[in-house]
């Protein structure tokens, strides 16, 4: 039996409880056990929920709604246009900005992972086309929610790098440098 198959069987015997991630981790026997409660819950339609879905629950906890699954959406992103988006999106966070590889903003201890989002969600009659598609962060893409943040224009972004201080503009300043420099 798969890791997978091991978290369904747990998450069906416990529909609508919270369970937490030490018990998952224990129960699918992998390290890789979060990868497999999102497939359940992207690619098999599983509506589990976390703490970026319900203000109730902490993160590492989680609940499956219903034993049924909803209709799940054919994932049809090719490795080609993957790799397009991202060298679109200067391989950029398009909602908070992190850049692949570097530390996360929100957590250094993390280093930022970048995947494809839609910009409108299959869910609400979005496409995989190239235009309807943008890199996103781990962090942003679990918690999207079918949400998309406006970008800053350019005085907005000039008056956040007059406030920071001199180190950190210089920081900008290196970014700048070296992105447009390629």
């Amino acid at each position: 039996m798969s890791a997978r198959d091991r978290l369904l069987d747990y998450f069906l015997s416990n529909v609508g409880e919270v369970v937490d991630s030490k018990a998952l981790s224990t129960v699918a026997g992998i390290s890789e056990w979060a990868r497999r409660v999102r497939e359940l819950r992207n690619e098999h339609g599983y509506q589990i929920l976390t703490h970026n879905d319900r203000a109730d629950l902490k993160p590492g906890e989680y609940i499956l709604q219903s034993p049924v699954p909803s209709p799940a959406f054919e994932r049809a992103i090719s490795k080609e246009l993957r790799a397009l988006v991202l060298d679109r999106n200067g391989f950029t966070c398009q909602m908070c900005g992190a850049g692949a590889g570097e530390p996360h903003p929100t957590d250094p201890s993390r280093t930022t992972r970048l995947h494809i989002g839609h910009i409108v969600d299959k869910s609400m009659g979005g496409t995989d086309e190239y235009s309807n598609l943008r890199a996103l962060c781990s962090v942003c893409n679990e918690g999207a929610s079918n949400l998309t943040n406006e970008r800053p224009g350019a005085i907005k972004l000039l008056s956040q790098i007059r406030r920071a201080n001199i180190a950190d503009q210089k920081v900008v300043l290196e970014f700048l440098v070296r992105k447009f420099s390629e």
